[in-house]
């Protein structure tokens, strides 16, 4: 966001994609040569459809915001099926203007745009404590609790990693960093694992400053301190993605097996 900056921003955006996409195909390679990311989310709005059968009659639809299916492919499904009432349900469970506020901008962009604004719209914002949210996340740390051997459970450290966002936007009153922290909190009060914990972020892009502490910047402090077993939960995620699969589960767990870490594991 900078001045004038709708004269340049697509321009950039191609500049960048170009540099990146190298890099990036090699990291899609490693994770089975595309991400999971459709798959996962298709199964959770069947799951979701299946789930309320004999409460409501419903359909799903899934918009993509940066990949197909995108949101004009929902919008006009739902025009065909004659829909009348619409409820936007983000798969972050955060609210951020870069994620949750985004898709909806362009759901308002689209919508505008093919004058389907007669659509009766509700709006899940954030459900970064619903009690299910918060047991899922319990559950999937019991089962990597499970893959570390016995003795050395009480050895294990519980590494919590969110997508980081600028300092800005914090500093603007996004309320995400907010919402992680509560999300944080629950699971660790709520799971009551009686093992060290610790809040870290990933994915920084660019030069500006971002959430900290970083998620290398964790690993290679616990490291230091003789930490020896570690697993990392993603906590602003529901679907594995090139986030989860590389970042953490590749490129981190190299680093932290460099650094001497014996155990280290994803939940």
């Amino acid at each position: 966001d900078l001045p004038l900056a709708f004269l340049f921003r697509k321009p950039l955006a191609r500049f960048i994609s170009s540099r990146r996409a190298p890099k990036v195909q090699e990291y899609y390679k490693r994770i089975g040569k595309k991400s999971p990311i459709l798959k996962l989310t298709v199964r959770q709005a069947k799951a979701l459809e299946k789930a309320l059968q004999g409460k409501v009659n419903c359909k799903t639809a899934i918009a993509m915001r940066y990949w197909h299916p995108m949101t004009g492919k929902a919008i006009n499904e739902m025009r065909q099926a004659n829909v009348e009432k619409v409820l936007l349900l983000p798969l972050y469970p955060h609210f951020s203007k870069t994620t949750t506020g985004s898709s909806v901008n362009e759901w308002e962009r689209i919508t505008h745009q093919l004058g389907m604004n007669g659509f009766s719209v509700d709006f899940v914002e954030e459900y970064c404590e619903h009690p299910l949210y918060i047991k899922a996340i319990i559950h999937n740390i019991n089962i990597a609790l499970k893959r570390v051997k016995a003795p050395d459970r009480s050895k294990a450290n519980l590494v919590f990693s969110a997508h980081g966002t600028p300092i800005k936007l914090v500093k603007a009153g996004d309320p995400y960093q907010s919402q992680i922290i509560r999300t944080y909190n629950a699971v660790v009060t709520a799971g009551n694992f009686g093992l060290p914990h610790h809040l870290c972020y990933q994915s920084k892009v660019g030069p500006e400053k971002w959430l900290e502490p970083s998620l290398d910047d964790t690993i290679e402090r616990l490291a230091s301190e003789n930490v020896t077993h570690m697993i990392v939960i993603p906590i602003a995620f529901v679907s594995d993605h090139s986030e989860t699969l590389w970042e953490i589960n590749i490129e981190a767990k190299q680093e932290a097996e460099h650094l001497g870490i014996k155990h280290f594991d994803m939940s």
